[in-house]
């Protein structure tokens, strides 16, 4: 019997010959993974829209300046309208699903007025949608090498500039993702 491996707080890197415009160049932390499927958001690509906008539709008060600017990402395919909030430390929000030792997911409004008065958490990631994954869906895409994956990094996920994260999260294996081919080689 095989032992399965899931990887929950773990990156997923998006292969260079992975050309799904959902995922082309895309680091995915994977908040949930089990028997059942995965979840997970992408954290390095960002929407034209800032946090402000979003908590002014929400009719959510905003008291704190630098909130408003905070990068909404676009977290996945899936359910685009649905808010998702990558923070650390978890905290006792409504509904927060604990990911690993202090970072957790949140989809309740009570962390967005939270933020927007700067008393949410010390670090955050916002993104609407998020990337699912049917049983043994996410494992047969890495037999076939759509994907690396490596332990995710709290400094990639709130520190690294966005453009940068891709080729980071790849350089925690030693890999430089800009020199891996495509083709397969022949002589």
């Amino acid at each position: 019997m095989l032992e399965t491996t899931y990887l929950n707080n773990h990156f997923l890197i998006a292969m260079p010959n992975l050309l799904d415009p959902n995922f082309f160049h895309t680091v995915t932390y994977i908040c949930m993974h089990n028997a059942e499927g995965a979840m997970g958001i992408v954290v390095n690509r960002p929407m034209n829209v800032a946090l402000g906008e979003i908590l002014e539709h929400m009719e959510i008060p905003t008291t704190d300046e630098q909130a408003k600017q905070i990068p909404i990402f676009e977290g996945g395919p899936v359910q685009k309208e649905r808010g998702f909030v990558i923070h650390l430390p978890q905290g006792t929000w409504d509904a927060t699903l604990p990911i690993a030792s202090d970072l957790g997911i949140t989809t309740s409004r009570d962390i967005l007025g939270a933020i927007a008065t700067g008393t949410g958490p010390e670090k955050v990631l916002i993104a609407l949608g998020y990337a699912g994954w049917d049983a043994g869906q996410l494992e047969e895409e890495l037999a076939a090498n759509s994907w690396l994956s490596v332990p995710a990094d709290n400094a990639i996920l709130f520190e690294v500039p966005i453009h940068k994260r891709w080729q980071s999260a790849a350089a925690k294996l030693g890999i430089d993702v800009n020199l891996i081919s495509s083709q397969a080689g022949h002589d």
